[in-house]
């Protein structure tokens, strides 16, 4: 029996529980609100949550959304997607030509009529909406279609449905819904999201566009402008974001908040500037678009007044499970153009695929590729099971498949040498347009802080709940001694929770292990920074990027543990390739885990932070680089 005794004694000589008192006064902005009391909850009690990437962050293994590998698709939907999957492959095999599209910057008409004939802009909207209603797992398989031909396409559809109408389908009203998604659905009109504006990038809370209520109460005018809009000079409805000044009614203090409206063109107001010149996706019209005393009734509010970052942000978060899908389909075109070319390519005698570094550069382009497409349909099938707090995940999921795309078409073209660099092979348009991927929908480098600090947030509100405990220990002896328990075994190298090896295949034991070890390294990390840091957390972006990418790396090993586990079960044909990817992703991916949570409390690496920034300070100062030339003129 573990007495309480021998626990006062482990507590005297493992300071981490004494310490337990200090972990807490976490900022405001990374803790949690109280939530609303349940009979399961204490009041104020963080909410507990079923994402493992959330748990992940205090250092506990939950289980419930990545073992078995969902499977989401009965059998009438299984039937209707392939019936669509092999018409929407031949489409873009025989009638589309991305290159006439990239060139003339502009989709082809007979390619954008037989678009709308096939559904493709009503995925998702309800079939009595004129649309093919497809759940998110179905949505994805198309767009990875789609994604493996023209990404130019590709973000036309996209930011017309997975963001420019998405806050009508995700929080539109009854009447908002039948009155704008049956058009936007047949194609018949376009649809695009309106947030970026020149002063307000990442930084979405800060825009300036501003709607005030007419006086008769009616309408709103809206004036402001917003820049680069994917759709933004052929839509005629859009979703755009404004503050509106609402007034505080506890203090009776006016305070501008946003607020989303569903906007049309043919309010009047509104105008669009000259399709944009960018370095790829031509073909899809990007344009800065203008609000000059636009009236817009007060019947097309989105999900209420002051309520427009929410909206936007779960715009955002709903959208990006389907960027993995379309990018998974963009790297198996690269992995199959380089196969082809290597098993063909005869240098100093033999095929080049027979070359260890072509080999290397094949297989590593599979595994970046095996981890993306099993995050996108991880994540879209917990959408689909009723998953709310994915987060953190399709942040996760959007970052790396942007990189590993890049990452694949860049080394596609490596493989093929010179006639991968030439326009007539394709690749160079893919990376053209793969680039923006790591911008747009929150660059890659907001979402890594936004990683961080979500699932920061999500751990402080529990070690905060537990200096609450220590006020009154007699009355939470048992949230103590629980804690207690996993912080002694954590100090004695003991595991504190249950072990993925339990959910694996024999065949995955070592790589559950390593991914076992890395959750509780990664939720230990975690409390020593909020130890260590407290407030101040949210400035050491140094470290919170190392944080980010740990935990990256973590929920791509429990992915490809999962599917690969699935498919050893299931005794498919790919099983013990799918295995051999697992185990060499783990293995390379538990040290890199490892040297992100070493830096975290290197002395070294903390001095060379601190050099960094003065380097960058010393450039900036100066306009560009410092030192003098070598020639010294």
């Amino acid at each position: 029996m573990f007495r309480i005794s021998t626990l006062k004694h482990v507590w005297n000589k493992a300071a981490p529980i004494r310490t337990a008192q200090r972990f807490y006064a976490v900022a405001a902005a990374t803790t949690p609100q109280p939530q609303k009391q349940t009979e399961s909850r204490k009041p104020n009690a963080p909410k507990e949550s079923k994402s493992f990437a959330l748990n992940l962050f205090r250092g506990q293994v939950k289980t419930d959304q990545i073992f078995p590998f969902p499977e989401v698709l009965n059998s009438e939907q299984k039937d209707m997607l392939q019936m669509l999957v092999d018409p929407v492959a031949k489409f873009f095999e025989e009638v589309n030509d991305p290159a006439k599209n990239d060139a003339a910057a502009e989709i082809e008409a007979h390619t954008l009529q037989g678009l709308k004939e096939m559904g493709a802009f009503g995925l998702q909207v309800p079939q009595e909406l004129n649309g093919l209603g497809l759940t998110n797992t179905q949505y994805a398989r198309l767009v990875e279609i789609v994604g493996a031909h023209d990404l130019g396409i590709g973000i036309a559809l996209g930011a017309h449905q997975s963001i420019g109408f998405k806050g009508i389908l995700l929080f539109g009203t009854d009447e908002q819904k039948r009155k704008y998604l049956p058009k936007l659905a047949t194609g018949e009109q376009f649809a695009a999201f309106a947030l970026t504006e020149p002063s307000s990038g990442s930084d979405a809370s800060s825009i300036r566009t501003r709607a005030v209520l007419s006086e008769d109460g009616k309408h709103y005018v809206l004036n402001g402008s917003k820049i680069w809009i994917s759709n933004g000079g052929i839509a005629e409805v859009f979703t755009v974001f404004a503050q509106t000044p609402m007034k505080d009614p506890k203090t009776g203090e006016t305070k501008d908040k946003v607020t989303a409206f569903i906007v049309e063109r043919g309010f009047g107001g509104v105008t669009s500037g000259p399709p944009e010149n960018k370095m790829g996706i031509k073909c899809s019209n990007t344009a800065e678009v203008y609000f000059e005393d636009a009236k817009v009734p007060v019947e097309n509010i989105i999900a209420g007044e002051g309520n427009g970052f929410k909206v936007a942000m779960n715009i955002l978060n709903n959208g990006r499970f389907g960027m993995a899908g379309a990018l998974s389909g963009t790297m198996r075109t690269c992995i199959k153009t380089a196969v082809d070319h290597a098993s063909q390519r005869v240098q100093f005698g033999q095929k080049i695929d027979s070359f260890g570094t072509i080999q290397e550069k094949i297989s590593r382009m599979v595994l970046k590729h095996y981890v993306t497409e099993s995050m996108a349909y991880m994540l879209s099938g917990n959408m689909d099971l009723g998953a709310t707090d994915f987060q953190i995940e399709a942040a996760i999921s959007k970052i790396y498949a942007s990189e590993a795309a890049w990452f694949c078409a860049d080394e596609a073209i490596q493989v093929l040498g010179g006639m991968g660099y030439m326009k007539d092979c394709s690749l160079e348009r893919v990376m053209r347009d793969l680039r923006i991927f790591r911008i747009f929908e929150g660059t890659n480098d907001i979402l890594r802080l936004f990683t961080a600090l979500t699932g920061i947030q999500y751990a402080g509100g529990h070690l905060k709940e537990l200096q609450k405990a220590f006020n009154n220990p007699a009355a939470n002896l048992g949230l103590i001694i629980s804690e207690g328990a996993t912080r002694t075994k954590r100090m004695l190298g003991m595991g504190s929770g249950p072990s993925l090896r339990e959910f694996v295949h024999p065949t995955l034991y070592t790589s559950a292990d390593q991914c076992t070890k890395c959750v509780e390294d990664f939720g230990s990390s975690v409390e020593n920074l909020l130890i260590k840091y407290n407030k101040k957390i949210v400035e050491q972006q140094f470290l919170l990027n190392r944080l980010a990418d740990a935990a990256i790396d973590i929920y791509a090993m429990v992915a490809v543990i999962s599917r690969s586990s699935r498919s050893l079960t299931q005794n498919q044909t790919t099983a013990q390739h799918e295995a051999n990817i697992a185990n060499v992703f783990c293995d390379e991916a538990r040290i890199r885990v490892k040297s992100n949570l070493g830096i975290l409390t290197s002395g070294m690496y903390k001095r060379n932070f601190e050099k960094l920034a003065l380097i960058s300070k010393d450039v900036v100062e100066n306009g560009g680089v410092v030192q003098q030339h070598p020639l010294g003129f």
